[in-house]
C-alpha cells in the first residue's frame, strides 16, 4: 500500500507540472521508475502507459473550452504518431547516452530561447497557413515523434514551442493542442508500440494511471485559469530542469 502510495504521489506531481507547462512528465516520473529498481526499457513503457491518462484528463479539461481546430489536430496526428512509433521501435535497441545528451542541450535551450523572448507566446497571431507552411510544420512534428517515441522525457515541450515559434499559438493554446493531441494520441501510440516490443509493469499501472488523469486535469485547469506569463514561466523553469536532468543523467 506504501508503495502505491508513493508511485501515486509521484505521477500526481509530475503530470500536474506537466500539464501546466505543456509537457516534461517524464522530469519525474520516468527517474522516479528507475530508481524504484525498474530496468530502463520496462520503466519507458510503464511510463508511455501512465501518460496516456495524462492526454485523457488533459482533454476532458480543455474540451470544455472548445477552441480545438481540426486542421491542426490531424497535422499533430498524422505527422507525430509515425515518428512516435518509429522512435519507439528503436529505442530498445541502441544505446541513447549521446542522444540524451544532445537532447538535454536542445532542450535547455528552448528555455533559455524562451525566457530571452519576453513577448513570446503571448499573443495569438496567424502564421504559416499555407501548404509550404503545413508542410514544414508537419516535418517538424515528425521528427519531434521520433524524439518522443524514443527519448521520452520533455519532448511535449518541443511540440509547445514549436506550435508557438512556427503556427503562432499563444502559450495557453499551444499547451492545450500539445497535451490533447500528443498526450493521448503520441503517448497511445508509443505505449503499444513499446508494450508489444518491451516489458509493462503492471502491477503500478492504476496507480500510475490514477495520478496521470488527476495531475493532468488539474495541471490543465491551471493553465487555462491562469494567463500565458505564467505558462510561459512554467514552460522555461521545466525545460531547464529536464535540459540539465538529461546532461547529467
Amino acid at each position: 500500500m506504501a508503495e502505491q502510495l508513493l508511485i501515486f504521489i509521484i505521477s500526481l506531481i509530475a503530470n500536474l507540472f506537466s500539464a501546466l507547462s505543456g509537457g516534461g512528465a517524464g522530469l519525474i516520473q520516468l527517474p522516479a521508475l528507475l530508481f524504484l529498481g525498474l530496468p530502463f526499457g520496462t520503466a519507458l513503457a510503464t511510463h508511455k502507459v501512465a501518460t496516456i491518462a495524462l492526454g485523457i484528463g488533459a482533454t476532458a479539461r480543455h474540451i470544455k473550452d472548445n477552441k480545438i481546430e481540426k486542421d491542426f489536430a490531424l497535422l499533430i496526428v498524422l505527422a507525430g504518431v509515425p515518428g512516435v512509433i518509429l522512435g519507439a521501435s528503436f529505442i530498445l535497441q541502441i544505446p541513447d547516452q549521446t542522444a540524451k545528451l544532445a537532447l538535454g542541450f536542445l532542450t535547455m535551450g528552448l528555455g533559455i530561447y524562451s525566457f530571452f523572448s519576453p513577448e513570446l507566446g503571448q499573443q495569438y497571431h496567424v502564421k504559416n497557413r499555407h501548404i509550404r507552411g503545413y508542410i514544414t510544420g508537419a516535418l517538424v512534428l515528425f521528427v519531434i515523434g521520433i524524439l518522443n517515441g524514443s527519448l521520452t522525457s520533455g519532448t511535449g515541450l518541443f511540440v509547445t514551442l514549436w506550435l508557438i515559434r512556427w503556427f503562432g499559438f499563444d502559450y495557453k493554446l499551444a499547451v492545450a493542442y500539445t497535451l490533447v493531441f500528443v498526450g493521448l494520441f503520441w503517448n497511445t501510440s508509443g505505449a503499444i508500440t513499446l508494450g508489444l516490443l518491451g516489458d509493462i509493469h503492471w502491477l503500478w499501472i492504476p496507480a500510475l494511471l490514477l495520478g496521470s488523469f488527476i495531475g493532468g486535469y488539474a495541471g490543465a485547469h491551471l493553465s487555462i485559469v491562469k494567463g500565458n506569463k505564467i505558462i510561459k514561466r512554467s514552460f522555461e523553469v521545466v525545460t531547464i530542469l529536464i535540459g540539465l536532468k538529461l546532461i547529467f543523467s
